[in-house]
């Protein structure tokens, strides 16, 4: 049986906004595997990458977009962090900044400090399907859930259409 974990859990139940908790098998839960296997709509899937900067001081934003896009990573991400260089944080410097394994990560509760970027195309969504903070499970929920925290903003063009 999947579960979220119980800080996410109490956030979900606490945000007034209707939400699906989803099990999902471990090993199908990287978006297009995920997406295929359970007939979920690439367009509702929303990705949580984390991007570091790879000049100048170390700054670390967790960015949300449609698994139908591409991070704007050259210009829109390279320019909001005030890097001449950015790239995809590794695995494991997601896992000791956000508990999580990549597949699972989700944008809610995070870490104080930790900067939230959604992509604005997500917020045109009905609903989106989020990871659950493990590859075990998936949640479905209104795309406004996302504004319910702190250090998070919408900003446009932060992804591309693919």
């Amino acid at each position: 049986m999947s579960t979220t974990l119980p800080e996410i859990q109490s956030f979900l139940e606490h945000s007034g906004l209707a939400f699906e908790v989803w099990p999902c098998d471990p090993e199908l839960a990287d978006t297009a595997r995920f997406c295929e296997h359970y007939g979920v709509a690439l367009e509702n899937s929303a990705n949580a990458i984390l991007v570091r900067s790879k000049t100048g001081a170390e700054k670390f934003v967790l960015c949300v977009l449609l698994a139908t896009h591409r991070l704007n990573t050259n210009h829109t991400v390279r320019k909001k962090m005030g890097a001449r260089k950015v790239s995809f944080a590794s695995a494991d410097e997601t896992r000791a900044l956000t508990g999580m394994e990549i597949g699972g990560v989700t944008p809610l509760c995070l870490p104080a400090g930790l900067p939230v970027w959604i992509d604005a195309a997500v917020m045109d969504c009905e609903y989106v399907v989020l990871g659950g903070g493990s590859r075990d499970c998936k949640i479905k929920a209104d795309p406004r859930i996302l504004l319910q925290q702190a250090d998070v903003e919408v900003v446009p063009d932060l992804a591309k259409s693919a």
